[in-house]
């Protein structure tokens, strides 16, 4: 099932050209233009405040949108760019691009993990790493994962997670190419520094012995 897609508000720009976009930035707002979709392109300003906390908060150009604007269909689209002040830093003007529900597109999926207390490792003490709390995969926009699962059912201290054991969505894949980790179940710290004194132990003994 697809996840929620989070609303991009935006208002209808009346006017285009420069004059319109210095208008618009001396409004409080940004503009932008909405293109792709075998529809003509759509200008539009989007308030700068909520913008910039959106790209703050990251993930801004990976992420799917649910474009709502007065007297249009709401549509899916996704960021191809976000023009910045070179001096400030600051948005300043920000491509769409509409999406049909067949379109491919690379998005960061969450990933959850399940049956932690059937994982004999981590029922020793040992501690899970999430090495990756989100992948990137190629998906369809008509068919976007909530999240991934990761059963940790059975695993024991020193296993570890790759995504090719993760039953991922028809039709999605990783972009990474490589069987890389999600998570490992490691062993907890008291364990590892008294296997640590040991192995020094033993190595002290050792040396003893060869000394006499």
């Amino acid at each position: 099932m697809a996840g929620e897609i989070p609303n991009l508000e935006a208002l209808e720009r009346t006017g285009t050209g420069k004059g319109a976009a210095r208008q618009a930035r001396r409004d409080g707002l940004v503009p932008g233009v909405v293109y792709g979709g075998d529809t003509d392109p759509l200008a539009i300003n989007i308030p700068f405040n909520k913008l910039l906390k959106m790209l703050k908060a990251g993930r801004f150009k990976s992420t799917l949108f649910n474009l709502k604007v007065e007297g249009h269909d709401d549509v899916r689209v996704i960021c191809r760019d976000v023009q910045r002040d070179v001096v400030k830093d600051l948005p300043t003007h920000l491509d769409l691009m509409r999406l049909r529900r067949t379109s491919e597109i690379a998005l960061f999926i969450p990933v959850e993990f399940t049956n932690e207390d059937e994982a004999p490792g981590l029922k020793q003490g040992g501690v899970l790493n999430a090495v990756r709390p989100e992948v990137e995969l190629v998906v369809t926009a008509g068919d976007i994962p909530e999240k991934l699962v990761v059963d940790l059912s059975g695993l024991n201290l020193g296993d570890t997670v790759t995504i090719s054991s993760i039953d991922l969505p028809e039709g999605a894949r990783p972009t990474i190419d490589r069987d890389f980790v999600i998570a490992n179940i490691s062993a907890p710290s008291g364990l590892r520094s008294s296997g640590s004194d040991d192995e020094e132990g033993e190595a002290e003994g050792e040396e003893a012995a060869a000394e006499e």
